[in-house]
């Protein structure tokens, strides 16, 4: 395909994605009636009904019709970003997490994606981006429709209705979840073979060394400083101070020597098969648990 030809393209996805969530926004389904009713504020100023809706109606994966993985995760992409600007202007703490994701989304991670050189193998690449971020959505969604939540993902949004929380702590569930549980079933999902680990870690890496623009954008708004914990996950600093609190350290010791992200692409694998599946459930479970154990230990230790 000509480069231009291959604009001319990515400028109609653009276009429909746009069109998609203007007709998204002007027809918001409110939650179902006979759902557990949801809470129109997370520790901010509440959300109107009409703000209720239009986050339920954007993160309704179900309405992402694109065939095209990368179409898809554009489409997905413009959604997670206005749900996190609706959320952030009321400085709802069901938004900590989101407005780190749409900083690294829109600066590393789309970026690379939308380039046509920067992958071995990019139609995976695009599937296992379109998968992660849809697995957030889909708990927002349930969120704000009063439906089931995943586990890992209920304890990020029980967290952030508890105001005596430190918002960094609260961040954190959600970069856990997103990291250690979604990503590893993105990656089993998505069918990720031994050629495309190249394409993995760059994707993963596009995430880590963008932390700076997560932690500014937390911090501007929501007065969090997610540095030191930023830090502990992906780098293992502080692990010594955890000696002694109470927390299982094993995990975390082999997770800071081998790389979160290197256990998570390894359980990835290992979920694909029915033998293997369920010890990488149990692990992924544990080095979860271990982390947000270890997170909430330093936020107290720290004060953050």
């Amino acid at each position: 395909m000509s480069p231009r030809r291959s604009a001319a393209r990515t400028a109609g996805t653009r276009l429909a994605a746009v069109a998609a969530l203007s007709l998204l926004c002007s027809t918001a389904l409110a939650p179902d009636a006979g759902a557990t009713p949801v809470p129109d504020t997370a520790c901010g100023t509440a959300l109107s009904d009409a703000e209720m809706a239009t986050v339920a109606a954007l993160s309704d994966t179900g309405t992402v019709t694109a065939a095209d993985p990368m179409a898809r995760l554009e489409d997905e992409a413009s959604r997670q970003q206005r749900i996190a600007e609706i959320l952030v202007a009321h400085r709802d703490r069901r938004g900590l997490f989101g407005i780190g994701l749409d900083a690294v989304v829109q600066a590393a991670v789309m970026p690379l994606q939308r380039n046509p050189a920067a992958f071995a193998t990019p139609t995976w690449a695009h599937a296992v981006s379109t998968d992660l971020l849809r697995r957030y959505l889909v708990n927002v969604h349930a969120e704000f429709t009063g439906g089931p939540v995943d586990p890992a993902w209920q304890r990020y949004f029980a967290l952030a209705y508890d105001c005596t929380q430190s918002p960094g702590r609260v961040a954190m569930v959600g970069y856990n979840t997103h990291l250690t549980i979604d990503l590893a079933r993105a990656v089993a999902a998505t069918g990720a073979a031994q050629p495309n680990v190249p394409d993995f870690y760059k994707i993963v890496d596009s995430i880590a060394t963008d932390g700076d623009a997560i932690v500014t954008r937390t911090k501007a708004v929501y007065g969090a400083d997610l540095g030191p914990l930023w830090r502990f996950y992906f780098l293992g600093e502080g692990l010594d101070r955890l000696a002694g609190e109470g927390v299982a350290s094993e995990m975390l010791l082999r997770a800071a020597d081998s790389g979160y992200n290197t256990l998570t692409l390894a359980n990835g694998f290992a979920l694909q098969d029915p033998q293997t599946a369920p010890a990488a459930a149990a692990e992924m479970d544990a080095l979860w648990t271990a982390a947000d154990g270890a997170v909430e230990v330093l936020a107290r230790l720290g004060g953050l």
